[in-house]
């Protein structure tokens, strides 16, 4: 007779709980570091400890949520771990946006505290009042000295105990509430589990062939779903992470960085590629980038001789090239030997999900070579919005989700993306929904009307491109329109460019809808693949 234990499932260890468990195991190991800090799997365990009891100190609960603001640094793998062991909820923000979107998000999410770096802080200065919380919860890290009205990072950290904190963190506890841009214009809080994430990290080893002995080098943003999930999968299975923490990406400074630590795994853009591939042969050719063995292509498409140019260049490294959003994680995966046989798709499900449906509006399933909107079947799917019930139900079908996307399969599974996520703009490597940059320009007092698009950008992948209507009587004045900008929403939001154009020029439906994809037609539409 077989028997069992009930509660089998809860034994997936959590983040947190894997900490432990290399810490115990090869506590000397290298386990996170930046460009100018380290930590041993030991140390990084021991003062996620304190800085998870100096939250709860402050008076944060299991379930309470916490902003965080900041750059790439190190800071961020204390910070997901704390909140991992303490079942307290991490809100990254993405330190691009303005004072007022960064204020929507943290009271949408309703924080019972913030955590920002020194460069930053003042954004939070700004908007204190609505957040309306304690003093002793704005806790400061960088920088010289610590700011009047904030608690100071490192302090907290010393006065905590080194001990696991008491809360019980359960699989399906919310570990990350990551805002994503959503169509109505306002960003949507995504819930992430602990289970989700420890799926996708075993998921991303399987896929990815990748194992203690690997470095990442994490250069997008540590707000960013794409660096959390690499971030967690590398740590899971015991290897090395280190943030890239630089302001902005410098590709001879990266290369540098590549060959110098030695490197073995990156995720980039296309625009970062396209800035490595930009670089003088002699800055190409004086690094030893022998161990870098996997590079990854991720979100947005990337043309067939950039990916040729690629290889050339890291002739020791296969490329991987993968699909998936905030919501669903991994949804696919391209594979080196893939990339030119299936030149133009991007691979097929990862491991352990169920098939991707592509279905009509009227919910059927379309034949292979017809258009349908991708509902993916993961084993690590988003928990829902938060506070959106109407918008979490509407993401699903059955078990399936979906994040708006149209695509085509071929005959031998494979999977080609057709269309975004409605008029979505992904300019290097940024989601930028048109309605929050015409909202923005929509409140222009010499503006009657304004439809936003991408247009081709060769180093950005897109570019965004504003299409006005002015009042009667008002004169067009593009600078005037890219300085109303300023201040009013984050910088790489701002249009590059503008068209004025006739009342009698804006496509519409026979509704009144501003048909964007006519203007992306008569403007220039997206890059395709060569």
């Amino acid at each position: 007779m077989l028997s069992g234990r009930s509660g089998l499932k809860e034994l997936l260890l959590n983040f947190a709980q894997m900490l432990e468990t290399h810490a115990r195991l090869r506590p000397t190991r290298l386990g996170a570091r930046d460009l100018e800090r380290s930590l041993s799997f030991a140390q990084w365990n021991s003062r996620a400890n304190r800085l998870a009891n100096s939250l709860v100190a402050l008076g944060l609960e299991k379930g309470d949520r916490v902003g965080v603001l900041a750059y790439n640094c190190l800071e961020w793998a204390e910070i997901y771990a704390a909140t991992a062991k303490s079942g307290i909820v991490a809100v990254p923000v993405n330190f691009r946006l303005s004072s007022p979107e960064i204020g929507y998000i943290l009271q949408d999410a309703g924080v019972s505290a913030v955590i920002a770096q020194d460069e930053l802080h003042p954004l939070i200065d700004a908007i204190r009042p609505a957040l309306d919380l304690p003093e002793s919860r704005y806790v400061h890290f960088g920088g010289k000295s610590t700011p009047h009205g904030w608690s100071d990072y490192e302090a907290l950290i010393a006065a905590a105990r080194d001990g696991r904190p008491g809360a019980i963190v359960l699989p399906d506890d919310p570990w990350t509430l990551m805002y994503t841009s959503g169509t109505t214009g306002n960003p949507k809080g995504v819930i992430r589990s602990h289970r989700g994430m420890a799926m996708l990290a075993l998921v991303t080893e399987l896929e990815v062939g990748i194992g203690p002995d690997d470095d990442a080098l994490l250069v997008m943003p540590m707000c960013h779903a794409n660096s959390l999930n690499f971030f967690c999968s590398f740590s899971y299975c015991g290897g090395t992470v280190t943030i890239y923490s630089r302001r902005n990406f410098d590709p001879a400074h990266a290369l540098d960085v590549l060959g110098r630590i030695g490197s073995t795994f990156t995720s980039l853009v296309p625009t970062h590629y396209i800035m490595l591939l930009g670089l003088s042969s002699r800055e190409k050719q004086v690094h030893d980038l022998g161990r870098m063995k996997k590079l990854m292509i991720s979100s947005a498409a990337a043309r067939a001789d950039t990916k040729r140019a690629i290889m050339e260049m890291f002739p020791s490294s296969g490329l991987f090239e993968l699909y998936g959003s905030s919501e669903a994680g991994w949804v696919t995966m391209l594979h080196p030997h893939e990339q030119f046989t299936h030149l133009g798709t991007v691979g097929r499900e990862c491991i352990g999900s169920g098939p991707i449906r592509l279905l009509d509006d009227a919910g059927n399933e379309v034949p292979d070579g017809q258009p349908g909107e991708l509902f993916s079947q993961t084993p690590y799917t988003f928990n829902g919005y938060w506070n959106q019930p109407d918008k979490t139900r509407e993401a699903f079908n059955d078990q399936a989700c979906t994040v708006g996307d149209m695509a085509v399969r071929d005959e031998d599974g494979f999977i080609r993306l057709v269309d975004r996520k409605k008029n979505m703009i992904i300019s290097g490597g940024e989601n930028i929904y048109p309605s929050e940059v015409e909202a923005v320009l929509g409140s222009c007092p010499q503006v009657r009307d304004v439809a936003v698009i991408g247009v081709p950008d060769d180093k950005w992948g897109e570019a965004v491109h504003a299409v006005i209507v002015l009042h009667d009587g008002e004169t067009p004045d593009e600078n005037a329109i890219l300085q109303w900008c300023n201040g009013r929403i984050a910088g790489y939001k701002k249009p590059r460019s503008v068209t004025f154009i006739c009342e009698q020029d804006m496509p519409r439906t026979a509704t009144g809808k501003v048909l964007h994809r006519v203007l992306r037609d008569q403007l220039g539409t997206s890059p395709q693949e060569a």
